[in-house]
């Protein structure tokens, strides 16, 4: 349950209301400091649209990251944009059985990404050897940017529980189709 009220366009001054272009939970819950959502919606953008990094892979990264905090909100948002990205849900259903140990049908570079999702938001860090593997694929430019995307959800998935952000209804579908664990 949302701990601040869902802002609307109309409760913002007209110059930051470019805040709410997409109106989604989260950003109507930002919006209380529209610097600070203006911040992260820069990043957020960069991470969508700016970085080369494969936006598969980067799903892949994300949606990791979702399932380990069991985020419904982050899990059933980029379950939606995965799948805009062009993720099966074999493939959503892939991170379910990589995070369990088991084999899956994924290319090498993308288990070592959830490898490293899954090893940053546990421990903190990427593990020398999931580094260097991936290293062995990704330019520098690349590994910066998986970093800065796992990083940057780790930060995500804890805002939103702090900020107790809900689903919205168009995005139940989504978590109904591929749900957290209970």
């Amino acid at each position: 349950m949302a701990r601040l009220p869902y802002l609307d366009a109309k409760d913002l001054a007209e110059n930051d209301q470019e805040i709410l272009k997409r109106p989604i939970n989260l950003h109507r819950a930002l919006a209380h400091s529209p610097e600070g959502a203006k911040a992260f919606g820069k990043v957020g953008s960069w991470i969508r649209f700016g970085s080369r990094l494969d936006p598969k892979l980067r799903e892949l990264a994300i949606l990791q990251v979702g399932w380990l905090s069991k985020s419904p909100y982050e899990w059933s948002h980029h379950v939606k944009i995965g799948k805009d990205f062009g993720l099966s849900d074999a493939e959503i259903e892939a991170v379910k059985l990589e995070t369990a140990g088991e084999k899956t049908q994924l290319p090498k570079l993308y288990r070592l990404a959830l490898q490293a999702a899954r090893e940053m938001a546990t421990n903190g860090e990427m593990a020398e050897t999931t580094y260097s593997q991936l290293s062995e694929d990704l330019t520098n430019e690349l590994m910066v940017d998986l970093v800065i995307v796992i990083a940057f959800y780790c930060g995500v998935v804890r805002l939103l529980a702090s900020l107790g952000v809900d689903v919205e209804p168009s995005y139940q579908p989504h978590l109904d189709a591929h749900p957290l664990p209970r």
